[in-house]
């Protein structure tokens, strides 16, 4: 999830001209986002794990070529990310979710190679219709290693009473029936630490468990692309747990993949002076980076700096919508454009028509070509579309 922990990097965009796109826009840059994918890629060469992209983080299927090019495949959330995984990625389709529909989990067999369940009865009541696939399909169960490590319990899948993941103590020789492999997934924007301290805490139990598995997925929240994660240790801890248990180790970075490859363009549309200035922007932290009000997240602004600190919100109705307050040397003009930087993961893929505000429209750039086009632009049809 998108709990900031670093300030942002501005990389290229420091010299990037906003005025270049529509506003509100994403933009990111395919040469950093390439950048990202070489570092994941190097960890999976290195230590013979086997690395997916989490599409839950960043789907913008425009860049799939690239994304495919580099990584082994993709983990989908349910049956939709399934498809846009097949029909635009190479490689592996992974598929977890809390919970399955019925009428829906012949398309995700066809769909995928990897189907993860949440509980060992899930596994149960769909075992019989994978067996019937015409092709080998991998069953994972995710299990919950129940050592709390976020700073948020709302992002944490082992805070107590986490509906996420069978508590590692119930898996035994029944529910393992069928099963390829284990999943976890219990970080959020950390680094090796907390991995290594997790795996200390259930290691004995996977140990006694490995015979019977093929593999374990450690899932996503490492935050290996940025600059100053352990890396090293990574491709020594993932050599470690295969020669202990002798079990394939595969990744799921979401954020990783696109950590400080975008921004979110935006205009400044008017200013309220109410305990200082408030500047209204078209960019809505309730519409287009929700983490805003749902985590403690306060977004890096591209340029941030001077004495004059204003407060900068979106358009909607929401009282809250309010991204938080940025220094500035003047209230910035009416027409002017800012930008956040961080935000082609999770914010592009969570945006809403609430309150009828526009869409952003989606462009990628080349910071080592400085090529630009702008991909997708929405329009009052994309708002009609989703009502009735």
């Amino acid at each position: 999830m998108a709990m900031q922990t670093h300030a942002g990097d501005p990389g290229a965009f420091a010299r990037f001209a906003l005025d270049r796109v529509p506003s509100p826009c994403f933009v990111v840059d395919e040469a950093r986002l390439e950048a990202n994918l070489r570092v994941l890629a190097d960890i999976q060469t290195r230590s013979g794990a086997t690395v997916l992209c989490a599409l839950k983080a960043f789907s913008m299927w425009e860049l799939a070529p690239l994304v495919s090019r580099y990584l082994s495949g993709v983990c989908a959330s349910g049956l939709w990310e399934a498809r846009l995984g097949r029909e635009h990625y190479g490689g592996i389709v992974e598929t977890f979710a809390a919970g399955y529909k019925p009428d829906e989990m012949a398309e995700i067999i066809a769909l995928s190679d990897h189907i993860v369940f949440n509980t060992p009865a899930a596994k149960a009541r769909f075992l019989p219709m994978i067996r019937d696939a015409a092709r080998e399909i991998h069953v994972g169960l995710r299990f919950n290693p129940g050592l709390p490590m976020g700073e948020d319990p709302k992002y944490d899948p082992a805070a107590p009473g986490s509906r996420l993941g069978t508590p590692l103590d119930q898996i035994d020789d029944a529910a393992l029936e069928g099963v390829d492999g284990l999943h976890m997934h219990t970080l959020c924007e950390q680094d090796l630490t907390p991995l290594l301290a997790i795996w200390d805490h259930i290691a004995p139990r996977i140990r006694a468990l490995a015979p019977r598995l093929k593999w374990i997925n450690f899932g996503g929240g490492h935050h290996i692309t940025r600059a100053d994660y352990d890396r090293e240790g990574l491709i020594a801890f993932l050599q470690r747990v295969r020669a202990e248990t002798g079990l394939h180790c595969y990744l799921e970075p979401g954020e990783a993949v696109a950590l400080d490859a975008g921004i979110l363009v935006g205009e400044v549309l008017d200013v309220v002076e109410n305990d200082g200035p408030n500047a209204i922007l078209d960019i809505s932290a309730t519409c287009h980076m929700p983490d805003v009000i749902e985590a403690p997240y306060r977004p890096a602004l591209l340029g941030e700096g001077g004495e004059t600190l204003v407060r900068l919100g979106g358009p909607s109705c929401l009282a809250g919508d309010v991204i938080g307050r940025y220094a500035f040397g003047a209230v910035p003009a009416i027409g002017s454009r800012v930008a956040f930087l961080d935000q082609a993961h999770y914010s592009m893929v969570k945006t809403t028509t609430f309150n009828g505000v526009r869409l952003p429209a989606l462009a990628v750039w080349n910071s080592d070509s400085d090529a630009l086009r702008v991909i997708r632009e929405f329009d009052y049809q994309d708002f009609k579309g989703r009502l009735s």
